[in-house]
């Protein structure tokens, strides 16, 4: 499935991770604009992140995906929110079939299955993905996990962190695996 990655997926930190996690395993496969990972610096940079650290993250999934990045299509669409169109152009040229947001209601669904595309959540995709493929989902909430131990807030359960990363029904979902 190649799934278009919204800036609003993209930072906070473990909402990407999960997903790009997931995108590691072949659960999907990222597409995204240099304006999506613009607009996920500048939100980074506005919540006081270290700018050269979230270069080199972006610089590290560029590298890693290097068919990722795409320019959007020109489209003429009204959306709710009009500096979210090249978000749907990305999605369009990328030949998304999934445009994963947190900002659901900026991309009505009737526009959305006029280009063949389905909204999806972060929470519910990663929760769906753990039902379909649970030893890789469970490896990358591991991992997430590890990275977390470090943390403000911990100590971190997968519930717990999952949560807090407006990912509960994945954290819960992952609960009852064990």
């Amino acid at each position: 499935m190649r799934a278009c990655l919204d800036a609003c997926v993209l930072y906070p930190t473990v909402m990407r991770a999960v997903l790009i996690g997931a995108a590691r395993r072949g659960l999907c496969t990222p597409v995204w604009s240099a304006r999506i990972l613009e607009e996920w610096r500048r939100a980074a940079l506005r919540r006081g992140e270290d700018g050269v650290l979230v270069g080199g993250e972006i610089a590290m999934l560029r590298a890693e995906f290097p068919g990722a990045e795409v320019d959007p299509a020109p489209l003429q669409v009204v959306l709710p929110d009009p500096d979210d169109v090249h978000v749907l152009g990305a999605a369009v040229s990328g030949g998304c079939e999934v445009l994963v947001t947190a900002n659901l209601q900026d991309f009505p669904t009737r526009i959305l299955a006029a280009h063949g595309i389905v909204r999806r959540d972060p929470d519910g995709l990663a929760a769906e993905w753990l039902d379909e493929a649970p030893e890789e989902m469970g490896a990358v909430a591991a991992e997430v996990l590890a990275a977390a131990r470090g943390l403000p807030g911990g100590p971190w359960t997968a519930r717990s962190l999952m949560r807090k990363a407006r990912l509960p029904r994945f954290g819960k979902a992952l609960e009852r695996l064990g």
